[in-house]
């Protein structure tokens, strides 16, 4: 007998790639034969069969990276029904953990999400979802973002509202009784009234509860079966042992108001859970069901109305005054104005004309639009936006791991501290009845639900809450280390600045002409789409040369310090000569070894205003096979706009206590004006981007907490390399994709926001701990002491959790501070 497997590779590229992990698996320990598919990237695996698949994939896995690739992973999301309390949380991630091939398992309780990580070929969602329901749970798949959450399903009202009427009769005459007024009803009647709800409508906890103890654990549900269980027998057996007539001391009315309270907490936490999710379902309903497509735009065009999931890239679609724009792409005829509130927290409409790129979701002004798509499905930004806000809410802050842990042995610990009750009452002679209802009370005041609610509720609704103000927190990871920020660096150019230069000032070295100087100039930065380079083609468009500009070849860009291009320009006598160029920094003059002659003191001063200045240089060429030497043909000083809120956003992070430094490739006169007129703390001018990260590190040796903020591709590096990476919206995918927070609208101001709500969300997640910790360590063992009766513990049981989620929902008040922000 043998088993075989079908294994994901990822890194393979040819022939010999495949025989090198083919050698490799056929070596690991286990494997009787392996084939490797270069098309499919898998491989085929047999191994016997007395090897577990556990001590298996940990061969492969080892085997595929001695050869230098990586078992390929894949991410499944399931919707998990039937989770009461934080310990069914954690059997549900243990059973998944233990189907071979999981890499990593994480549930959240507050969403009922479950977050699976494993080898792609080996585990499958059928895999996943028997392992759930073999632990007693139910579980489904989630394919699309915007699917609704379980826990938006409304709560079911009628069995409080049933359970209620039947406990009312059996609580009154407990609540007159100390008036003197006896008037409760006979045993019979009280037993008829107390069953339905014990065992009809409390089914759901004997239910739950068997599950739990079917596979080895516990949870709230075993604990409030065992205690009202116990409630409901000592009950009988009072009744039963009572002489005829008499009107023995019953507790019917425990077990049944218990059962009502309980559920009562359950249905106003599902609705409480029910509102941490509306970020979601705002940003879901932005998606249009249908759109307006239309066909043959360039001929005789006609509007067909398709549902969204048939328009394909490249399609038009005309999108009309008050309509919602359905898909991501470039206005093609039109102009408007769009409302983006609801994606960006840009709280004004921003006026679109023909080229302006358009987001799905956002709402067509007065004018009608023709927009190419260039986006559909899971590629829209609305799309991206939902994943990145799911998976931040359903991800664990670190802390969480801790608190999961206690919870695991939360259940058992509790009902070694109710038969210690017991034995404990009996012993001190209080009697065996009284020593039970102090059990009860135990059981039914101990709640893990506080507990497993705490971090994951103040997490959704802080992500959410920043999300609606275009603030996206991509996992609980990075919201946890943002509100230990004490240090921001910024990137200047883009993040500070608007990032549209303009060209202040050209002018040409010894020999050369103006003219010559912004054409040639031209020239090399054609093949380019730097900031810089923009204001140039603009400034050559502005003059009227763009004709006279040069045709540019072999152009090359020079890492932090510049550009080189090659031009070839017709002598008076017609021979072609051609000039080798390259238009950088100072530092670039530097390396060829050009002075800046009498053009350095105008540089100086251009620098010491805050001006970005570029040198262009002629540093080769040819006529006849003669070499051309290395010469200066002039400067260009360009001038940036500072960010409107880029002064206020620097005040506000001084404010919260956190330093603000300046990391920027551009010139240390530059970046002194600045962060002069920023009022910065710290400025780091002239680094290559390949050693922005190196600064970040600097910064973080004395065990400061920094933040990067930048926009470009050069960022990245930096971004990753700080404990936040924080990416302004408005610039490179790759530098959203490095961050840990995205700010949609690219505002400074937003920074500090982003601090500031992971700061509140912090402090809701210590209160909620607090809270949670303390009603268990002062009600168990008021509980056990008999200070607290069952029906007090069951209230007391059924708010706390409700307590902890309605404390996060005061975070959906929170604003930014420039909106009168608060929570």
């Amino acid at each position: 007998m043998t088993q075989n497997w079908s294994v994901g590779i990822e890194g393979m590229t040819c022939a010999s790639c495949v025989t090198r992990v083919e050698k490799a698996l056929r070596r690991a320990p286990g494997v009787t034969g392996a084939n490797v598919n270069l098309a499919t990237e898998t491989a085929a695996v047999e191994a016997s069969a007395d090897v577990t698949p556990a001590a298996l994939l940990g061969a492969v896995e080892a085997a595929v990276s001695d050869a230098g690739y990586q078992v390929a992973e894949q991410s499944f999301e399931l919707a998990v029904g039937g989770m009461t309390c934080a310990s069914c949380a954690g059997r549900v991630e243990k059973a998944l953990r233990n189907v071979p091939g999981v890499i990593e398992a994480s549930v959240n309780l507050a969403t009922e999400r479950a977050a699976v990580r494993g080898v792609r070929g080996v585990v499958d969602v059928a895999m996943l979802t028997t392992a759930v329901e073999k632990a007693g749970y139910e579980a489904s798949v989630v394919s699309d973002p915007a699917q609704v959450h379980a826990s938006e399903q409304g709560p079911a009202w009628w069995p409080v509202a049933v359970a209620a009427v039947l406990s009312l009769p059996l609580l009154l005459p407990m609540l007159v009784e100390p008036f003197g007024v006896h008037v409760m009803p006979p045993p019979w009647v009280q037993w008829l009234l107390a069953t339905p709800v014990q065992f009809w409508l409390g089914a759901r906890f004997y239910r739950a509860g068997y599950k739990a103890v079917r596979a080895g654990s516990g949870n709230m549900d075993l604990l409030v079966a065992l205690g009202t269980s116990a409630a409901y027998g000592l009950s009988l057996y009072e009744w039963w042992r009572a002489p005829a007539g008499g009107m023995p001391h019953l507790y019917f009315e425990a077990a049944a108001v218990v059962i009502t309270l309980v559920l009562l907490g359950k249905w106003l936490e599902a609705r409480a859970k029910r509102r941490t999710v509306e970020a979601i379902r705002a940003l879901a309903a932005l998606r249009p069901e249908t759109a307006r497509v239309l066909r043959d735009p360039h001929g005789a065009a006609s509007e067909v109305s398709v549902p969204l999931a048939q328009v394909s890239v490249g399609d038009w679609v005309v999108v009309r005054a008050g309509e919602r724009v359905p898909v991501d792409g470039v206005i093609r005829e039109g102009a408007s104005q769009l409302d983006e509130s609801l994606l960006t927290g840009e709280p004004l409409p921003i006026d679109k004309a023909d080229g302006d790129k358009v987001v799905g979701g956002s709402i067509n002004g007065a004018g009608t639009l023709r927009v190419e798509t260039t986006a559909v499905g899971s590629d829209t930004a609305l799309a991206r936006i939902i994943r990145m806000v799911e998976d931040a809410q359903a991800g664990k802050a670190p802390i969480q791991r801790a608190v999961d842990r206690v919870a695991a042995v939360f259940v058992p610990v509790v009902v070694l501290i109710a038969i210690a009750t017991v034995i404990g009452g009996w012993l001190l002679g209080i009697g065996l009845e009284a020593a039970l209802l102090n059990a009860v009370a135990v059981l039914v005041i101990a709640c893990p639900c506080a507990l497993g609610l705490a971090t994951p509720a103040a997490i959704m609704v802080g992500t959410g809450a920043a999300a609606r103000q275009g603030i996206l927190i991509k996992d609980a990871e990075a919201l946890e280390l943002a509100h230990r920020v004490n240090v921001v660096a910024f990137d200047k150019t883009g993040t500070l600045t608007e990032g549209k230069p303009r060209l202040v000032a050209y002018l040409p070295a010894e020999g050369a002409t103006a003219e010559r100087l912004l054409q040639w100039a031209a020239a090399v930065q054609s093949g380019s789409s730097h900031p810089l380079a923009k204001a140039v083609m603009t400034a050559v468009e502005e003059a009227g040369q763009t004709s006279a500009v040069p045709v540019a070849s072999d152009i090359a860009a020079l890492p932090g310090r510049g550009m080189r291009a090659t031009i070839r320009i017709a002598s008076e006598t017609g021979v072609q000569r051609q000039h080798v160029l390259q238009l950088g920094n100072a530092r670039l003059l530097d390396e060829v070894g050009v002075s800046q002659g009498s053009l350095a003191q105008e540089a100086a001063r251009l620098a010491g205003e805050g001006r970005t200045v570029s040198w262009l240089m002629e540093t080769g060429g040819e006529q006849t096979g003669e070499p051309a030497g290395a010469r200066l043909l002039g400067l260009l000083a360009f001038g940036d706009t500072l960010k409107a809120s880029a002064r206020s956003a620097i005040d506000r992070l001084h404010a919260l206590g956190v330093r603000c430094v300046m990391v920027t490739g551009d010139n240390a006169g530059s970046a002194r004006a600045v962060a002069q007129a920023l009022g910065l703390d710290e400025v780091y001018a002239d680094v290559l981007p390949e050693h922005k990260a190196e600064v970040i590190t600097q910064l973080k040796r004395d065990g400061a907490v920094v933040a990067m903020v930048g926009d470009g591709i050069n960022d990245a590096p930096a971004l990753a390399a700080a404990d936040v990476g924080i990416a302004m919206g408005s610039g490179t995918d790759v530098a959203m994709q490095t961050a840990g927070i995205t700010l949609m609208r690219g505002d400074p101001l937003r920074v500090a926001d982003a601090i500031d709500v992971s700061r509140r969300t912090w402090s809701k997640i210590r209160q909620n701990l607090f809270w949670a910790f303390a009603y268990n360590v002062v009600g168990i063992p008021l509980a056990a002491l008999g200070l607290l009766s069952p029906v007090i513990a069951g209230a007391a049981m059924a708010l706390s959790s409700v307590s902890v989620v309605s404390n996060a929902l005061l975070l959906r008040r929170w604003r930014p501070a420039d909106q009168g922000g608060g929570a």
